[in-house]
């Protein structure tokens, strides 16, 4: 276990916290592209706080399956949720070791994240120039099936599959949606050349090997097909030097301790792992998108500014469910530690008028050789 100074948790014995990196894009190969300007906002161009941010009213506070499939049958032992300090994961049955709860209030929260990313992407729910008469997608890691949903509901004759560890999607969805419990850390069991849109979406944190994940994707896509990969990065980053502040630098602390002791990147972003496992795994006509979206309405950009209220939202609906497993069990902070963090946590979520930090977001696709362009 890490020393743990009184004053505060500690994630790390000896070593310093790093400060967050300066903001900026990351390196990308000659043969993708990042685009910048409308469609996405510039990496490198700062964000800019609101002289007078919109609803300031001195609180920052947004409160006042079939059996040929490749699923797993519902079984006693799928349901068979661990318990964590009050909060359910997904079954023992995998060793995926996923971070977040599977529980209704984590459901809210990806609700909410399914809402500001959209708001992100301009009311899209991709990016991938998709042709007009595909037949068959899937959702690799849905969640509570919110994007497969809205997606089905946008192409009524399209089949949509979502796939994910744990069965907490809604029985009443749209006739051509359906959800499969299976692990998309191992083989996928669909036979080659099945869909014409592979998306994935937030499953930093939860892969241990990304290069096979897209290798996987790239069996299972058509000729012609795409695959669509949007990450996000965890940390707190800050343009302005409002953020120096040592729970800031905590909170990603905890995620790089925690990613590294579980095997898992949560710096996925970073370390350009998209486009690179895209590129590998054989697809080409590689395009990257990087945005920085605000936590709090605190940016003079009236969208970004949206995104922002609901981004703090999101956290302030479950911050523990973001951080619980791998503070204590993966770090092994005690109760009160933990506790002491969420607490100074929410006073930074509360002070976003003052406190300027951002999340960095990346989206990339790319098309599997063959078949007919995208029409």
């Amino acid at each position: 276990m890490a020393e743990k100074p009184s004053t505060r948790p500690a994630v790390s014995t000896g070593s310093e916290i790093p400060p967050a990196p300066a903001s900026g894009p990351s390196s990308v190969p000659a043969q993708s592209t990042i685009a910048t300007g409308a469609t996405a906002t510039n990496p490198s161009a700062p964000l800019v706080a609101a002289e007078h941010p919109e609803d300031d009213d001195g609180s920052d506070s947004v409160f006042s399956g079939d059996a040929t499939s490749s699923a797993a049958s519902v079984s006693s032992s799928i349901l068979e949720y661990r318990t964590i300090h009050g909060r359910t994961y997904h079954s023992e049955r995998y060793d995926t070791q996923y971070f977040t709860p599977n529980d209704d209030r984590q459901s809210e929260s990806l609700d909410i994240v399914h809402h500001y990313l959209t708001l992100l992407l301009d009311g899209k729910l991709h990016l991938a120039p998709i042709k007009k008469d595909i037949q068959k997608v899937v959702d690799i890691g849905t969640g509570d099936g919110i994007w497969a949903i809205d997606f089905g509901d946008e192409h009524p004759s399209v089949e949509v599959i979502g796939t994910d560890l744990s069965p907490i999607q809604p029985v009443w969805v749209p006739p051509n949606v359906k959800f499969e419990i299976d692990d998309a850390t191992q083989r996928w069991t669909w036979p080659d050349n099945t869909f014409d849109f592979v998306h994935i979406r937030f499953l930093t944190g939860a892969i241990k090997d990304w290069p096979a994940l897209f290798r996987e994707a790239y069996r299972c896509c058509k000729p012609g097909g795409y695959v669509e990969s949007g990450e996000f990065a965890p940390r707190y980053y800050c343009d302005d030097g409002t953020a120096n502040d040592e729970t800031i630098e905590l909170w990603n602390s905890v995620f790089e301790e925690a990613g590294k002791k579980l095997g898992h990147s949560f710096t996925v972003i970073e370390d350009n792992i998209q486009e690179t496992g895209i590129r590998a795994a054989g697809f080409e006509d590689i395009n990257a998108f990087a945005y920085k979206a605000p936590v709090g309405g605190w940016t003079a950009d009236k969208k970004l500014a949206e995104v922002g209220r609901y981004s703090q939202l999101a956290l302030e609906n479950d911050m523990e469910g973001y951080t619980l497993f791998l503070c204590t069990t993966v770090l092994g902070w005690s109760k009160e530690e933990y506790q002491l963090f969420l607490m100074s946590m929410r006073k930074i979520l509360r002070n976003t008028r003052n406190i300027h930090t951002y999340c960095k977001y990346k989206y990339v696709y790319g098309r599997k050789p063959g078949g007919l362009a995208a029409a």
